[in-house]
């Protein structure tokens, strides 16, 4: 069964989606900016791995507690998109504080800024874009792709680049694409909904032991993939890759991502969202043990990015259609923001921490092997907590 299509819906405002994609577009080419080289960049400026571990959970902390702030205010005042601009205002300000100093206190200071702000739009966007697709929630990976054609853009291009100029050219290569995506965010209008300010409460279902057990595991999942945001750049300089190589591998991982979502609404009409996220969760470990230890393997590495597609791409689509399926839809900014904030915010805040600390004292192939042991919690969670029953519409039951 198609997520999220019963019966007619009307058709969606074209106009409005090709806008959301463009975001998107943006959004994910300063993720794909900021990923991959801004570590390298804190390495180059003589950060040890703790504090570079450290900073790199800044934004996660932020992810934590600004998009249930932002989220709540959306639902209740139905201005989204105006909150996606202020958003996008707040985040390229702040990053201007990257260009003052090289002390620690202030990277720290405007990593939080910017990541406050940054942090709200996503959450948002996504609820957007499933108000905007009327019902028809099984083309949200076509418009999502968008961002991550902008990752691939971004972390090739700037590979490329950053190979012949300094490292600190990434800072102005984010201040420069954080300017589109302002740009782009002014261009989104408030949805109907957005509008109404109607926002039933969320917690009775928020404690179902379903909906329990699948947030935790995508906690799981993020504190999984933290050694891989941290320190995966690193790992492959340290391997004797250039950067070039490194953006192609990372654009690899990106590609695989499309393929799928390109590819969900097909998969999800064959395969249950339960084996979606079983299969994605036992595949994160074999693609984290691969990174840890077959690094000089360029064929292990490239397996290991293709199965980007699984640990991210179908993951991250199957959790969304199971949100779409037990919220309403005023409901889903806040859900959004809970997601955001439980699998992204805590999980990246763990991750970050505990690879931080583990790198130099236990080596690469231990700190990946953590990893790899975080997602096969979340696998467990899945598995005993998520059933076909459990999976229906709960406003059904």
């Amino acid at each position: 069964m198609t997520i999220g299509q019963h019966g007619h819906s009307p058709e969606p405002d074209r106009q409005q989606l090709t806008r959301l994609a463009v975001w998107y577009f943006f959004y994910f080419s300063f993720v794909g900016a900021f990923a991959p080289y801004f570590t390298l960049y804190l390495q180059d400026v003589g950060l040890p791995a703790s504090e570079i571990g450290m900073l790199m959970s800044v934004p996660q902390v932020m992810r934590l507690v600004a998009p249930n702030l932002w989220g709540w205010l959306a639902d209740h005042l139905g201005v989204r998109a105006a909150v996606i601009k202020l958003a996008a205002f707040g985040a390229l300000i702040g990053f201007v504080a990257f260009f003052l100093s090289r002390d620690l206190a202030v990277l720290f200071a405007a990593m939080a800024l910017v990541w406050f702000f940054w942090s709200a739009a996503l959450p948002l966007v996504e609820a957007m874009t499933l108000d905007r697709l009327a019902g028809q929630t099984e083309r949200y990976g076509r418009i999502r792709l968008w961002g991550s054609i902008g990752f691939i853009a971004s972390v090739l291009g700037l590979g490329a680049l950053l190979d012949h100029l300094p490292i600190g050219t990434i800072l102005w290569a984010c201040l420069a694409i954080l300017a589109s995506v302002l740009a782009s965010a002014m261009t989104l209008e408030e949805t109907k909904l957005g509008a109404r300010g109607t926002a039933p409460p969320i917690g009775a279902r928020l404690r179902r032991p379903a909906v329990l057990a699948l947030l935790a595991a995508c906690f799981f999942m993020s504190v999984a993939h933290g050694p891989l945001y941290v320190f995966y750049s690193i790992h492959l300089v340290a391997h004797g890759y250039d950067k070039l190589s490194i953006g192609m591998l990372w654009s690899l991982g990106v590609i695989a991502e499309i393929v799928v979502f390109m590819n969900m609404p097909r998969l999800m009409g064959h395969v249950s969202l339960r084996a979606i996220l079983l299969a994605s969760f036992a595949l994160a470990v074999l693609r984290f043990l691969l990174i840890g230890w077959a690094a000089d393997y360029p064929v292990a590495l490239l397996f290991a990015q293709l199965l980007h597609g699984a640990t991210f791409g179908a993951y991250h689509a199957a959790a969304m259609a199971v949100l779409i399926r037990w919220f309403e839809p005023s409901q889903q900014a806040r859900v959004q923001g809970v997601y955001g904030s439980i699998s992204f915010g805590a999980g990246g805040m763990v991750g970050g921490l505990v690879s931080g600390q583990a790198w130099d004292p236990l080596g690469a192939g231990m700190t990946y092997t953590l990893g790899a042991l975080f997602a096969a919690c979340g696998w467990l969670l899945v598995w005993r907590g998520l059933s076909a029953q459990s999976l229906t519409p709960l406003k059904e039951k």
